[in-house]
C-alpha cells in the first residue's frame, strides 16, 4: 500500500467572483456566457450554484459535479507573461473562488476542504471550452491552458455556505491519494 502524506500549507482564498449574463461571438453566432466573472468580496454556495453567479452552458459547466470553479492565483503570473497584452483581474479564468495555497498537484479527487463557510468535494479539473478562447481572444489558449497544467479546480457541493475575501482554506479529508487533479489532466491529454 502506498503511503499518503499531505502537506498543507497555509491555503486562503484570495477573491471571490460571479459573472452577470455576457456573450461572446463564436463562430459567427453571439453565444451566452458567464467566463466574464468580476470580484463581489461574499459569495453564497448553494449545492449546485452559487448564488447570482450566470451559468450558460450546463452541459459543461455547473450542475452536482461542478457547482463551485476555483482557479490559484499563483498561476496569474504565468498568463501575464504568456499573454502580455491582456488584463487580468481576478475572475479572468471564469472561477468562483480564487485561491493561494491550493494547487492542482497537491490536490487529490475527492478530497473535501472547507472553505469558508462552505463544504466542497474535488470532482475534477477544467477542461477549456471555445468561452475560454473567446475570452483571450485567441484559439491557442485551449491547448496551452491543458498543457501548462494549471486547470483549476471543480468541486461538489456537501455542505451550503457563505464565501469570503479571506477566508482560510483547511483541508478535512484528502481523497484519493492515487489521483491528483494534474494526473486527471495528463490521463485525458494522453486519450487525445
Amino acid at each position: 500500500m502506498r503511503e499518503y502524506f499531505y502537506y498543507q500549507n497555509d491555503m486562503k482564498v484570495i477573491s471571490v467572483n460571479i459573472a452577470e449574463p455576457a456573450a461572446v461571438m463564436i463562430r459567427g453566432s453571439a453565444v451566452p456566457t458567464g467566463i466574464f466573472k468580476k470580484p463581489v468580496g461574499k459569495i453564497a454556495i448553494l449545492r449546485t450554484s452559487v448564488e447570482g453567479d450566470l451559468v450558460a452552458d450546463l452541459r459543461v459547466h455547473g450542475g452536482e459535479m461542478k457547482s463551485v470553479y476555483s482557479y490559484a492565483s499563483e498561476h496569474y503570473p504565468f498568463w501575464r507573461l504568456e499573454y502580455p497584452k491582456l488584463q487580468f483581474a481576478w475572475g479572468t479564468f471564469g472561477e468562483n473562488i480564487t485561491t493561494e495555497g491550493l494547487l492542482e498537484p497537491d490536490v487529490h479527487i475527492g478530497a473535501v476542504y472547507r472553505i469558508g463557510g462552505a463544504l466542497l468535494r474535488v470532482t475534477q479539473p477544467r477542461m477549456p471550452c471555445s468561452k475560454l478562447a473567446a475570452r483571450f481572444g485567441t484559439r491557442t489558449i485551449i491547448r496551452r491552458f491543458m498543457k501548462s497544467r494549471k486547470s483549476g479546480i471543480y468541486f461538489s457541493v456537501v455542505a451550503e455556505g457563505t464565501v469570503r475575501d479571506g477566508d482560510p482554506i483547511t483541508l478535512e479529508s484528502p481523497g484519493d491519494p492515487a489521483r491528483t487533479i494534474v494526473d486527471v489532466v495528463d490521463e485525458h491529454d494522453r486519450k487525445k
